[in-house]
């Protein structure tokens, strides 16, 4: 019964609330202790937030997740959590986020308050309008690197945001990718309509221009003169290596090994790539502290 509670909330999605994370990171205030309890404060409030957005998207989308081969197990389609339990549990939750926001500046509740208004917007339509659906994935992990810039009163590199934004962006093609592909051989796209309004061609080049904007952006944050002057270094070009392969990657599952529907399953089973993150937080903790 717990199992099936935890399915519904999607807990291992929390994953992506890490980009909270990001500006207490580069703005060197990691190891304080007042800013790391308020991100880790505000990482939570993410997770608790987008787990009220997954159950009530998995409320509208019951009756479509009956037909699809993997959403059908999940608890609503199978009938193992009832829609009045869904409804009670995103409640609570809301209730929760809303007392704890007295607790934070004012905007991070803007940016917590655009996120969840961003994904109710996107569960009722933006998810079914071609293009605006991945960039609407995209702003939300614009919102959560900001948001924890807000919450701690530090300013983040407009670099950083292109580069969230990129890396956002080649995720939500990549997993759009994977699902025409799951659809055509299955003959149907009911399940997600906008699918029909892609091609493996389109997505291809889409993800080509997100992976280099991805490189681009973050290569040039690392070369800036704000990054050096701040860093007192130059070394976080040294990092890169990681950032490009983790792109090439992921390409790689997604393309030769038919991933990439499910993100955070990527992220958290497939060795070679937990080792590429575990490497590049070691090196660029290293360098941004001047560790080494």
């Amino acid at each position: 019964m717990i199992l099936n509670y935890i399915k519904l909330l999607r807990l291992p999605q929390w994953i992506k609330n890490f980009f909270v994370f990001v500006p207490l990171l580069f703005s060197r205030h990691l190891f304080y202790q007042h800013d790391f309890l308020l991100t880790l404060f505000g990482f939570i409030l993410f997770c608790f937030t987008s787990s009220i957005v997954y159950v009530i998207n998995d409320i509208i989308d019951v009756e479509a997740d009956k037909a699809h081969p993997v959403k059908k197990l999940r608890p609503l389609p199978s009938e193992k959590i009832s829609k009045n339990s869904a409804v009670i549990l995103a409640v609570i939750l809301a209730f929760a986020v809303g007392l704890s926001l007295f607790y934070v500046n004012k905007f991070f509740f803007w940016c917590i308050l655009s996120y969840f208004i961003l994904n109710v917007f996107y569960s009722f339509s933006f998810k079914h309008i071609v293009l605006l659906d991945i960039f609407s994935i995209a702003a939300g992990f614009m919102l959560r690197v900001v948001a924890g810039a807000l919450i701690i009163n530090v300013e983040i590199s407009s670099w950083l945001i292109l580069t969230t934004m990129f890396v956002s962006l080649f995720l939500a093609i990549m997993k759009r990718q994977s699902e025409l592909k799951l659809f055509q051989k299955a003959e149907s796209i009911d399940t997600r309509k906008v699918l029909a309004s892609y091609s493996l061609d389109f997505t291809n080049q889409m993800a080509t221009i997100a992976a280099s904007g991805v490189i681009i952006c973050y290569a040039l944050y690392t070369v800036s003169s704000r990054t050096v002057s701040i860093f007192r270094t130059d070394n976080l070009i040294y990092t890169t290596p990681f950032v490009v392969f983790g792109i090439f990657r992921y390409m790689y599952l997604v393309h030769m090994n038919q991933k990439g529907e499910n993100t955070t399953e990527i992220m958290i089973t497939d060795v070679p790539m937990i080792i590429n993150v575990l490497l590049y937080i070691f090196s660029t903790v290293s360098i941004v502290y001047n560790f080494l």
